[in-house]
């Protein structure tokens, strides 16, 4: 298959409704997408996708798909980031205290940025899980859920 613009929307296309649907919310997709991407190098690698396409073809779907994932929780309202923070917590099927402590002291969160991203971006992005993680904490150490009012 030839590397053009229409190859690569069908490697998109195939990635979203193979895997990315199966997800359980947008953060979980995201972490997903950042998970394909080499730390040292910064490609994108899926072995299946480049199997039935290119390398190239997967590699550049695989960092449009990440993009797209990142811009879409970017600009999502706060409740909207509280929300999507509290399914993927519930999703891993781990202790969520444990996983907040991590992700405060490892900043965890931000390898989840794509490359390409411009620093307004990237921060507005990690503020608003911040603020997200704080809320949520907030909220399992009154016993409640962050969408509950405070109790008088």
């Amino acid at each position: 298959m030839r590397r053009d613009q229409a190859s690569i929307e069908e490697v998109a296309r195939d990635l979203e409704r193979r895997t990315l649907a199966a997800l359980p919310c947008e953060l979980a997709k995201l972490v997903y997408s950042a998970s394909t991407r080499d730390y040292n190098t910064g490609q994108y690698r899926h072995d299946g996708l480049a199997q039935a396409f290119t390398a190239e073809a997967a590699q550049e779907a695989l960092a449009r798909c990440h993009d797209g994932v990142f811009r879409g929780l970017t600009f999502e309202n706060l409740a909207g980031v509280v929300r999507d923070l509290q399914a993927y917590l519930h999703s891993t099927r781990q202790d969520e205290g444990k996983i907040l402590a991590a992700w405060d002291r490892l900043e965890a969160y931000r390898v989840l940025v794509p490359a390409t991203c411009g620093a307004l971006d990237r921060d507005l992005f990690v503020s608003n899980v911040k603020i997200a993680l704080e809320i949520v904490r907030s909220a399992l150490a009154e016993g409640g859920s962050p969408g509950e009012r405070p109790r008088p």
